[in-house]
């Protein structure tokens, strides 16, 4: 069986990334030397399999994420601080029940839009991690840059 992949990101070092994850089942591809990418360094990484709001197939890409208070996960929809939603983004908006990896772990989970406050604390969160984040929410000009809770169902 084929792996599924994210449309734009057959080639380079998302796909790298993400064939290494899911090759050593998560062993090898939790951590992400994001220095390569203008990152801090070394960084926790997850797999989200999102199902394609076109095509029906299911859509895997590595993000870097944080624990939320609840036991879920947190990701941030920022695409390099490009001026639209990354199509993974997209894809949850339109079908919220998705698959998540971390580490060895897999489990079902239900995706959703931080607002208001949690927004702001768990976007201060991120940001701590992986301080790049805040260059990419400045270079998104008007667009919010989203804050996404990964709660396992």
């Amino acid at each position: 069986m084929k792996d599924p992949i994210v449309e734009a990101s057959t080639s380079g070092w998302i796909a790298e990334h993400r064939e290494k994850y899911l090759a050593s089942n998560g062993a090898e591809g939790h951590m992400f030397d994001s220095t390569a990418v203008g990152g801090p360094g070394l960084v926790p990484t997850l797999l989200l399999t999102t199902t394609g709001r076109k095509s029906g197939e299911p859509r895997i890409m590595p993000l870097i994420y944080s624990e939320a208070g609840n036991g879920g996960y947190v990701v941030i929809a920022s695409k390099g601080g490009a001026q639209k939603h990354p199509a993974w983004y997209l894809n949850l908006l339109a079908q919220p029940d998705v698959e998540v990896q971390v580490k060895d772990d897999k489990f079902r989970a239900r995706a959703r839009t931080a607002l208001g406050e949690e927004r702001t604390a768990l976007w201060a969160q991120q940001q701590a991690l992986a301080p790049i984040f805040d260059g990419y929410q400045q270079s998104a000009d008007e667009r919010e840059i989203p804050v996404v809770v990964l709660e396992r169902i």
